[in-house]
């Protein structure tokens, strides 16, 4: 099983794949969002707004993951997941998020990825505390690898405070 945790600009990893945790209109925002879409270049912007939606203003619901080109970037796609707000942790938060690693999983994996790094997906300005999301991220990518042993996972943290703790749950 190939399951690390790095400390890096997720934009300039050289891997099949990179995760962006997205907004569900995948038109860009703050965060990691923001920097991939600036480091992917307006390219990006405009297979996103290509995807169809599934209700207003809504192309990537919570849960569910899209793919799209790399563009820019040194990864040749970016697989977009909408993780979830933090509401306390009783609103099914953590099913929520274990389901956008099992989408960008399975999307990865047919689009024949053999490498992909995710962030610490909604605990940015979605506010899910870093400590149970990587727990959630763990058990969920442990599960997965086992399906797919050929795949290289990256949990990719721009921190080493951050990376501390998902090499904790690691």
């Amino acid at each position: 099983m190939a399951l690390s945790v790095v400390t890096s600009d997720l934009t300039r990893l050289a891997l099949d794949a990179i995760v962006n945790a997205a907004n569900p209109t995948l038109l860009g925002g703050g965060g990691v969002d923001g920097a991939i879409h600036r480091a992917a270049g307006p390219g990006l912007l405009e297979a996103c707004k290509a995807l169809p939606q599934v209700a207003p203003g809504v192309r990537c619901p919570t849960g569910e993951a899209r793919i799209t080109p790399g563009f820019l970037l040194p990864a040749r796609y970016v697989v977009h997941t909408v993780g979830p707000v933090w509401k306390g942790g009783h609103h099914g938060e953590a099913e929520l998020l274990a389901q956008c690693y099992r989408s960008s999983i399975a999307l990865a994996a047919r689009h024949e990825v053999r490498s992909i790094a995710f962030p610490a997906i909604s605990c940015g300005v979605y506010g899910y505390p870093p400590e149970q999301a990587a727990r959630v991220a763990m058990a969920s990518l442990r599960e997965l690898l086992a399906i797919h042993p050929a795949m290289e996972v990256q949990l990719c943290c721009f921190d080493e405070r951050m990376a501390a703790i998902w090499r904790a749950a690691l």
